[in-house]
């Protein structure tokens, strides 16, 4: 049985829809964070045996196996496989768990874990023909399933959230991820992309475009209901609609280690959960639990969190329920911030907290991520 590690992991910038990244194919961007992750780790290209990748929404240029294809545009020669997978919002950071699963059992050594999404030019639902209105009539009569956002709503109202909790969380989450730009904390693990301005000139995108450097909250505060007339969730308490790519190398430790590469985490603990599918974004919460428990570890233990910020509302409801201290959550900001583009967003998030753990010299870091439908991914992991 192998050990697997990670040795490496980048992204791009993440993108506004219809911003800088507006004119980049989904399968180029991730065949660039392809050529970027093998080049940074200093892994011959041939020896990669495997590419899993997540993506959501798998129609018009993320559809036809879109890991597959970026492998066939990258550097990779066309002798390494790939295949791309589904988990909704949790899907990059399953196909991370399904690469550490393969290493674990040998049947790799090495094996790389990224996603891809462009909400730009492969909008959500169109892999359905359409809007959420188009899944099967016979799943609406045996379960009231509804918008995420309408969850997020039903979430804040049990939780006793108000408006002013979610929207001062929001702009938290824009102070923290500018500092951390200013700061240049994101550099490393950033992949330059050239992209193209409001005037349609190329330009090279260095950082998140999403992030507010001056958050107004104020304005915020000022931001209507998105969902209910008289809701409290609304476009600068939830997550950004967003184009982006990241890519995580997973190799066998005593393999790696012989080659001369160095580990920077292995894993304690991967963990997937599924239940309620009306209130469906609250299974972080059974994963947290879940995933702490087979790590052996309490959540005094974890030094850094990466949640993934789909509604402030998720996050403050988790936050409650497991005891969290937010200082150590996101502490470089999160998806309000920077963005989410769907089936990318798990590989940003292990991206993120695999160099906020050896940035602030913590040991146990914990990922997860809330999932339509009702599901949730959650890793721990521990610095090396």
């Amino acid at each position: 049985m192998g050990e697997p590690v990670i040795l490496e992991a980048v992204r791009t910038p993440i993108g506004k829809r219809n911003g800088a990244l507006r004119e980049v194919r989904p399968d180029a961007l991730y065949a660039h964070a392809l050529n970027a992750l093998v080049r940074r780790a200093g892994l011959e290209p041939h020896r990669v045996e495997d590419v899993i990748t997540g993506c959501v929404t798998q129609a018009g240029e993320q559809g036809a196996n879109v890991g597959r294809l970026a492998v066939l545009l990258s550097d990779l020669p066309e002798t390494v496989p790939a295949v791309t997978l589904n988990r909704m919002c949790g899907s990059s950071q399953q196909a991370i768990h399904f690469a550490a699963q393969a290493v674990a059992a040998g049947d790799a050594r090495y094996v790389i874990a990224g996603g891809v999404e462009s909400m730009t030019r492969a909008p959500m639902f169109s892999d359905i023909g359409g809007g959420f209105e188009r899944l099967n009539p016979d799943l609406f009569a045996r379960y009231e399933l509804v918008h995420q956002g309408e969850s997020a709503e039903r979430i804040a109202l049990r939780y006793g959230l108000t408006r002013e909790a979610l929207d001062a969380y929001g702009y938290e989450s824009h102070r923290r991820a500018a500092a951390a730009t200013r700061a240049g904390h994101y550099a490393p693990q950033l992949v330059p992309v050239e992209g193209l301005d409001a005037e349609g000139r190329p330009f090279l995108l260095e950082h998140d475009e999403g992030i507010r450097f001056a958050p107004d909250l104020e304005k915020m505060r000022a931001l209507p209901p998105a969902f209910r007339p008289d809701g409290r969730v609304t476009a600068g308490n939830s997550s950004q609609i967003s184009d982006g790519a990241a890519a995580v190398l997973i190799g066998d430790r005593a393999v790696a280690e012989a080659d001369g590469f160095r580990p920077r985490a292995r894993f304690r603990s991967r963990v997937v959960v599924a239940g309620d599918p009306t209130l469906q974004l609250l299974e972080v919460i059974p994963a947290t639990r879940r995933a702490l428990e087979r790590a052996g570890l309490t959540l005094a233990d974890i030094d850094v969190i990466e949640i993934n910020e789909a509604f402030a509302s998720v996050v403050l409801a988790w936050a409650e329920a497991v005891g969290a201290d937010l200082e150590r959550v996101n502490p470089a900001g999160g998806a309000i911030a920077h963005g989410h583009p769907l089936g990318a967003t798990g590989a940003v998030l292990m991206t993120k907290l695999v160099h906020a753990l050896e940035q602030r010299d913590g040991r146990f870091g914990l990922q997860v991520m809330c999932i339509g439908h009702g599901m949730a991914t959650a890793t721990v992991i521990e610095r090396l």
